[in-house]
């Protein structure tokens, strides 16, 4: 098992997790309304979905590199961007799994449903593989071995550039800050962070509907402090993105 195989578990469970959600609460009806139609609901459901894409988009984005690896590119995306995928989506689902079960309710904890299996498998890719901070290190063991990593790294999120004025400042405050080599160790997870959050913004500027991009952008590159879930700024076409999200059957 790989750093990448974690990767695409990690996508993948989130993926389960959102339709599961998602499905339920388009049939699901409380105080008069379909679940799903309600606001605050809609903002909850809407950042699962958009974490959920975030971390598919990245993971398909690094299978494109490990298939081309013979290109500089590409080679030294893979060196530095799956310790930076590892760590960042395995980390973020087992909060997401969590919140999807919550979203269910009281029949996601039963054992005839699949949420359960999935909260509890959600930590695995974390942990397997190499740790957080294992995989913080080997950000920074890149990035001194190869530096040239770095500029792969903001070269591919620059292809965005002018997509987004949120994502352009962000940008340009973590090339900065890569700049800075002082207590690298001691914020090496304040650097992953951000290098994966302007890697999916990113893509999702480049390769998602404005109303994705605009959404992710708004609430993780703009928004300041730790958030739960469901904290989406005003303005975001939360409709749209559950519309996008939920899962066709029949």
């Amino acid at each position: 098992m790989t750093r990448f195989d974690c990767m695409i578990g990690s996508s993948a469970g989130m993926r389960m997790a959102a339709s599961q959600a998602l499905h339920h609460c388009a049939h699901r009806s409380a105080f008069g309304e379909v679940l799903n139609r309600q606001p605050l609901m809609q903002n909850v459901l809407a950042d699962l979905a958009l974490e959920s894409e975030a971390a598919m988009t990245l993971t398909l984005r690094m299978a494109r590199a490990m298939d081309h690896r013979d290109h500089e590119q590409e080679d030294l995306l893979v060196r530095l961007v799956t310790a930076v995928g590892k760590y960042w989506i395995c980390k973020r689902t087992p909060g997401h799994a969590y919140e999807a079960m919550e979203c269910i309710g009281g029949s996601g904890v039963m054992e005839d449903s699949m949420m359960p299996r999935l909260y509890r498998e959600a930590p695995v890719n974390a942990i397997w593989e190499g740790s957080g901070n294992v995989q913080c290190l080997d950000v920074l063991r890149a990035m001194s071995k190869t530096p040239a990593v770095v500029d792969a790294l903001l070269a591919e999120v620059m292809l965005a550039k002018g997509g987004h004025t949120a994502l352009d400042r962000y940008v340009a405050k973590l090339a900065s800050d890569l700049c800075d080599h002082a207590d690298l160790e001691y914020r090496a997870r304040d650097l992953v962070d951000r290098m994966a959050l302007a890697l999916q913004a990113s893509l999702l500027v480049r390769h998602a509907p404005a109303f994705i991009s605009d959404a992710f952008c708004r609430s993780r590159l703009e928004q300041l402090g730790a958030h739960n879930y469901g904290a989406l700024p005003r303005g975001v076409d939360t409709a749209a993105i559950i519309e996008r999200a939920t899962p066709r059957i029949g």
